[in-house]
């Protein structure tokens, strides 16, 4: 199988649980929630993206076989730490992430976190999921590393999903013209409801990937 992938770069995570850790970041092309072309998006089940996911035509863009993908994470390993540790985020990664791919990184003892809205089922092997849930949608995956609601989201609340099997659940304020209130609420929610904790896209505020 191939793959269809957007951007591969190294970086920093700047969300939820894992943020400041090393990872190299491999944006799969596509998502079943938005077609990533603005002329959708006021169609779109998930309206306020804020990623570029469609194509394969960012850095290090293009389409892989399994083994040529693995190949190119380890050469943007650039950290002192190890292992190396891979973010498969998207668009949504699990319409094209299969066992093929899971098994050739697993060869090279990488570290597997995965994005993903939560609407398709993973592959074993994995070692971290991050759900981020969207209104209007099913949630086929009931387990996982961790939970982070963007918030706030018209017909969502995070309590739907507090009784799920995760093991950390966040709040994100959206990223919007409404950004300063967003914040605001996130934190309020935050403090009335103890077991979610406030997650901030760090990446944006230090002016990195």
């Amino acid at each position: 199988m191939t793959y269809r992938i957007k951007e591969i770069y190294f970086t920093q995570q700047g969300e939820g649980k894992n943020t400041g850790r090393d990872f190299v970041f491999v944006r799969f092309s596509g998502c079943n929630l938005w077609s990533g072309k603005e002329k959708n998006r006021e169609s779109a089940i998930c309206k306020f993206c804020d990623t570029d996911f469609y194509g394969v035509n960012g850095i290090n863009g293009g389409i892989y076989e399994a083994k040529e993908l693995v190949k190119m994470i380890k050469s943007l390993w650039v950290a002192d730490t190890s292992p190396i540790s891979v973010v498969l985020t998207g668009g949504e990664p699990l319409l094209q992430l299969d066992d093929e791919l899971v098994i050739e990184l697993k060869k090279e003892a990488i570290y597997i976190a995965v994005e993903t809205n939560g609407t398709l089922k993973a592959p074993e092997g994995i070692d971290w999921i991050c759900m981020s849930p969207k209104a209007g949608t099913e949630i086929k995956l009931k387990a996982g590393s961790e939970i982070k609601v963007v918030y706030p989201q018209k017909n969502l609340e995070p309590e739907e999903f507090s009784d799920l099997d995760f093991k950390n659940f966040f709040i994100q304020p959206m990223d919007s013209q409404e950004l300063e209130a967003n914040v605001a609420k996130s934190i309020k929610f935050c403090m009335d409801n103890p077991k979610w904790r406030l997650s901030l896209q760090t990446h944006k505020i230090l002016g990195i990937r």
